[in-house]
């Protein structure tokens, strides 16, 4: 009773399109206030002070701010170019060099509307211009954007390890063989739709890169491909942690786009530290009442009592992570993802591990979930990035992403029930 008292008035809140952290708090303290009495309202600043006295999650702010430096310092188009160098002269090459150029960028923003942000705005003219459909285009910006939290390193890995005590590391590579995946799906995705349509076929006549154009294109985005090394040789080399891997990443940014690529002014340095300040801002406040929300859970004795109601329905592992990720799926359309991690992965994961489910392989589970709703109305926060950079109305882009979002689905069924593809490699490097 008291957790659909709490749920519900979060629930007011957010239809009331009240932001997500100011529900989370509010309906925090009215709950603590009016309907529990064994906490004070003192108890919950003193949870919100504990939830942000944290380590790892200054990694979160570090990693943001160093995606938004590497956006405005050139690394982008470095990305782009090189892309298009290896698949750039295939029939429908560009559909695939947009999809290349947001895996490498998500490797090194770790932020799926940055990513649509930054490959999309150069891509979706130059696929406009070679006779691509403009609302295609845009679609599969805002879709092959999700990539940008499914390769490492990811915030939303950070925020789920930060939840559940998971190691960071294990988590970042866990996402290598899932990311290409996911960028495996959407290239299929992205051949079946075109190959409808012949004019864009017979249309783009691209020339075929040489060997030359790769090695200069690979040198000049070199720089742009050592951040995901740099970042896991670092963590498992033992040089430093994922949070000073963040800085570290922050500091080499500065450097490649100011001294290498000489993109970076001081009015873009300032608007870099405005737009990531404003994203920092939100994210910390969610974080605050995480800590709290999570408590609570555990003295209403949330988790278990859902593990004992998944149990006296099914003991089947198909058919529980069947359920957890249509759950994650209905979730991820109405709820941005780092609130969704911070509210449901400490309820969840006693659920999985309970049914010997790794909490890696949940994690990868978990992410890749709420990166399709980036796509999913009416939330979809890609989407709306999508049809502002494709100046396109915000129905033509979900009608175009319907073919995408279905291989993307396909994707998700083959990392959820092939554990092996999250768990390899983390066990391997140990």
């Amino acid at each position: 009773m008291d957790a659909m008292i709490l749920f519900g008035l979060i629930f007011i809140f957010l239809l009331f399109n009240v932001p997500v952290a100011i529900s989370l708090g509010a309906s925090l303290l009215i709950f603590i206030t009016f309907f529990f009495d064994l906490v004070s309202p003192s108890w919950l600043v003193q949870g919100m002070f504990t939830s942000l006295d944290s380590f790892p999650l200054m990694a979160v702010p570090f990693f943001i701010f160093a995606g938004t430096l590497m956006e405005q310092g050139g690394l982008s188009k470095r990305l782009i170019n090189f892309a298009s160098s290896l698949v750039g002269n295939v029939p429908g090459g560009l559909a695939y060099v947009m999809i290349t150029s947001c895996f490498f960028f998500g490797a090194i923003s770790g932020s799926g509307p940055a990513t649509v942000a930054a490959i999309g705005g150069i891509m979706i003219p130059s696929m406009v211009k070679e006779g691509y459909p403009r609302k295609f285009s845009a679609a599969l910006a805002a879709n092959a954007g999700s990539l940008g939290v499914i390769v490492p390193p990811s915030i939303p890995m950070v925020v789920y390890c930060i939840a559940t005590g998971v190691s960071v590391g294990d988590l970042f590579v866990a996402g290598l063989l899932p990311g290409l995946i996911v960028a495996g799906s959407l290239t299929a995705g992205s051949y079946f739709v075109l190959s409808k349509d012949k004019n864009v076929f017979k249309k783009e006549q691209r020339k075929k890169g040489s060997i030359k154009d790769v090695l200069n294109a690979t040198r000049e985005a070199i720089w742009a491909l050592l951040v995901p090394v740099i970042i896991l040789g670092g963590i498992y080399g033992g040089i430093f942690t994922p949070t000073e891997a963040a800085v570290v990443t922050v500091v080499y940014a500065l450097l490649v786009s100011t001294f290498v690529y000489k993109e970076m002014t001081m009015k873009k340095l300032i608007a870099g530290l405005v737009d990531s300040s404003r994203m920092v801002g939100s994210i910390l406040l969610i974080a605050a009442f995480a800590t709290p929300l999570g408590r609570l859970f555990t003295m209403m004795k949330l988790p278990d009592m859902i593990t004992k109601s998944i149990a006296s329905f099914t003991d089947s592992r198909i058919v529980i992570l069947l359920l957890i990720n249509l759950f994650l799926l209905f979730v991820g359309m109405f709820l941005d993802t780092l609130s969704s991690i911070l509210i449901l992965a400490p309820i969840l994961l006693p659920v999985v591990t309970s049914v010997g489910i790794d909490p890696v392989h949940f994690g990868i589970i978990m992410v890749v979930n709420l990166a399709i709703g980036f796509v999913t109305p009416p939330v979809g926060v890609n989407l709306l990035v999508g049809t502002n950079v494709g100046k396109i109305s915000f129905e033509e882009i979900v009608s175009a992403s319907l073919p995408l979002i279905f291989v993307l689905l396909l994707a998700l069924m083959v990392i959820t029930y092939i554990p092996a593809l999250s768990t390899f490699l983390p066990n391997l490097i140990k």
